[in-house]
């Protein structure tokens, strides 16, 4: 009792030291009196409303640049290089371009945040569109194929975009916000193609090439994106994240347990280190984490693989369209492409927020399993399809779905798999293997068609599942388990 007082009558003498003081003690003011924490839950979620509408927009804005440019990309290659074989590698270098710019995008994001990682990707878009542009001046292929490359970096920044609409979220809510954000994506690759007819029309007001019009679009809306996001995405979402982590671990209050960690949802578990691994000693650190991490392998593999299966099949799915419908006039043939395709992006985009929910409510492993059962129902209604365009136009609509699935579950997964410190450096291995994997899949699955047939390659689109199918099996194994 008598230390109570005497420590009572401390705080009292201090109190009157500080009122008597001109001007207060500002400092020992607070030290005490009740004043709010700005690492509280109220003040991130309301930055956090702000994140996501911000991320809604760029989103849009992203996906406007990317559609508009690879909309004429493929026209533009065979009309420069003459050969139409040359047309088909538009889509393989701009894949393999964001792929590849999402690693030096990933190490700047882990040094110093999302927002200067992912300007520097559409300032690396916005060049490439520049240079695709001086190619359609030039007439130079090879220069237009430099240029796509680059052009890929939009790609990129869109796809980290999902990974930061989670970096301050609670792990129950994580699905629906990455899902937003991919279904935000929708608008700008539907509104994209239909703005390349304005853009080719105001390109040639300006006595320049209609094919350089949509890339100069592409420039602007790049730039306009960068500077968005360097204006107005402060704070910075992945530092605010790991503050409130390092805060947490150094609060002794909590008797938090930095080796157990903080189990989520899935079963995973958030390890808040006060210590932020800097590149390049992150890369490898992060590789070896999702080397000895199952559920963190399981992300990834998730999202390369339901890539690979979307890819391979959508890639071929025209061709095989023309080969059915060669008794059809050219006209029909593109109308029966466009609505296939266009509904295979329906269930890409359309239904990612009730994806999800689905993933919040039930677990990232349970829809990852269910976008498998739709991807390989996909490969089953498309090898069975023949002439029926109603049986492929399901095909594809299932194929879609399959594919949002494992993307917004697998990386959903990715994001409670490891701590926070290094998250950016894994979601890049996550984009480099998605990349890649499609990258391999859209070259391959011209060579199994030539060879064999698009049935063919359904059936070998729906046998890349069986690693993911164990996969799954053995993680819910190890997590039932423990």
């Amino acid at each position: 009792m008598g230390r109570e007082m005497r420590s009572l009558d401390g705080r009292r003498s201090r109190w009157m030291q500080i009122m008597n003081s001109r001007p207060p003690d500002q400092a020992a003011l607070r030290s005490l009196t009740p004043h709010p924490d700005p690492l509280e839950a109220s003040a991130v979620a309301r930055i956090q409303q702000r994140l996501l509408i911000l991320l809604v927009v760029i989103q849009i804005l992203g996906g406007i640049g990317m559609a508009i440019g690879l909309a004429v990309g493929a026209l533009l290659l065979s009309e420069l290089a003459g050969r139409d074989w040359v047309a088909g590698l538009g889509a393989s270098v701009s894949i393999v371009g964001g792929a590849l710019l999402a690693i030096p995008a990933t190490h700047l994001m882990q040094a110093r945040g999302r927002r200067p990682g992912m300007v520097l990707v559409y300032l690396m878009g916005a060049l490439g569109a520049v240079i695709v542009v001086t190619a359609t001046l030039t007439d130079s292929a090879i220069l237009a194929l430099a240029g796509l490359f680059l052009f890929g970096g939009g790609s990129a920044a869109n796809l980290q975009a999902r990974y930061t609409a989670v970096d301050l979220v609670e792990p129950s809510r994580r699905g629906r916000h990455l899902a937003l954000v991919v279904w935000a994506a929708t608008i700008g690759a539907v509104a994209g193609p239909n703005l390349s007819s304005a853009a080719g029309n105001l390109a040639s007001s300006f006595n320049a090439p209609e094919m350089a019009g949509p890339f100069g679009i592409s420039t602007v809306v790049f730039l306009v994106a960068a500077v968005v996001i360097w204006a107005l995405m402060r704070p910075d979402p992945l530092l605010l994240a790991r503050r409130r982590v390092s805060a947490l671990a150094a609060d002794t209050s909590t008797a938090f347990d930095p080796s157990r960690g903080e189990k989520t949802d899935n079963g995973t578990s958030e390890r808040p280190t006060g210590s932020v691994r800097r590149t390049p000693r992150a890369f490898r650190y992060a590789a070896r984490q999702v080397r000895a991490n199952p559920a963190a392998r399981l992300g990834i593999g998730a999202v390369a693989v339901g890539h690979a299966v979307m890819v391979a099949v959508m890639a071929m799915t025209p061709v095989h369209i023309d080969h059915v419908m060669h008794h059809h006039d050219q006209t029909v043939v593109l109308q029966v492409v466009g609505v296939v395709l266009s509904l295979h992006i329906a269930g890409m985009y359309a239904f990612s927020p009730i994806v999800g929910w689905a993933t919040d409510r039930w677990g990232s492993r349970q829809i990852i399993l269910v976008g498998v059962g739709f991807l390989l129902a996909a490969c089953g209604f498309s090898a069975t399809s023949g002439s029926n365009t109603v049986r492929l136009t399901i095909g594809l609509t299932l194929l879609g779905l399959g594919w949002s699935c494992t993307m917004v579950a697998g990386s959903t997964l990715l994001t409670s798999a490891v701590e926070v410190q290094i998250r950016p450096i894994v979601q890049g291995l996550s984009d480099v293997a998605m990349g890649f994997a499609g990258a391999v899949a859209s070259g391959l699955s011209g060579f199994v068609v030539q060879g064999a047939g698009y049935p063919e390659l359904s059936v070998v689109a729906a046998l890349i599942t069986v690693p993911l199918i164990a996969a799954i099996v053995r993680t819910t194994r190890i997590t039932s388990t423990e």
